[in-house]
């Protein structure tokens, strides 16, 4: 049977969520207590992948298994073996042939971005930082320009080796935190991501926020389909895998009750 996992992590401590040899990953911390329920190699699926520092609320996993096990013990399973940084917090069987990341069609990210020189050491893992001015109104107004299908070459590493970089960002907010107003939040939600998108977006709102260039700048950076034009990337820690949504019903209806409960 297959087995879909809702998993949310404090990325601080790893190298990615993606295995890597020699390197502590969030992914090799879960296979490594499958394999102890399993006493043999199990593979797991992502969603996505994230960097080394970024974190997750909603990360979806899949695995194969022969194993006659319900959801609720699942989760009580594998989570005695993992480290408190990672838990997984909901599970569920799914059709063999559902793919958590070939069958996703939405994702969304949120982004933290802290303004000031000093950031308090209790937030240092978990906001990217702004140190210069920052002119709320003009990064506001850059978002309009993603909203839309776009080439984002220009947001995307230069290492990437996806050949179609078409993406189309569906919705994207950013509002002041309601606990501290020296931390801005990011909203993002496309049908995709490239490798850094999210980042290099950020860091080149950040660009436009100390004033280096105007808002409307960001049509061109687009067209110029060039990774030079846009910014540097933000911090990785400032961001988070929110949610992922699915072209299944049942799937989604799954994280939609795990996720508000």
């Amino acid at each position: 049977m297959r087995v879909v996992l809702l998993c949310k992590y404090d990325g601080s401590r790893y190298h990615g969520f993606q295995i890597q040899p020699n390197n502590n990953t969030v992914q090799a911390e879960i296979e490594k207590s499958l394999k102890k329920i399993h006493k043999k190699d199990i593979r797991i699926y992502m969603s996505g992948r994230t960097d080394s520092g970024v974190h997750a609320y909603g990360q979806v996993l899949h695995f194969d298994t022969e194993l006659n096990i319900p959801s609720e013990a699942w989760i009580k399973a594998i989570n005695a073996n993992l480290p408190k940084d990672i838990r997984i917090f909901a599970a569920t069987i799914s059709d063999n042939d559902f793919h958590v990341r070939y069958n996703s069609v939405e994702k969304t990210y949120i982004y933290k971005l802290y303004l000031g020189r000093e950031v308090d050491p209790f937030l240092i893992n978990y906001v990217g930082q702004h140190s210069f001015d920052f002119d709320f109104s003009k990064a506001q107004n850059s978002l309009k320009y993603f909203i839309g299908e776009h080439d984002f070459s220009s947001f995307c590493s230069k290492n990437s080796s996806v050949e179609d970089k078409v993406r189309t960002i569906y919705n994207f907010t950013m509002e002041r935190d309601k606990i501290d107003s020296n931390i801005i939040n990011f909203e993002i939600t496309g049908n995709g991501f490239l490798y850094n998108m999210v980042r290099i977006i950020i860091g080149t709102i950040q660009d436009v926020a100390k004033g280096k260039y105007k808002p409307e700048y960001i049509s061109e950076i687009i067209s110029k389909k060039e990774r030079q034009f846009a910014g540097p990337k933000a911090d990785a820690q400032g961001l988070y895998l929110k949610e992922v949504i699915y072209d299944s019903e049942e799937i989604n209806n799954f994280i939609k009750r795990e996720m508000e409960n």
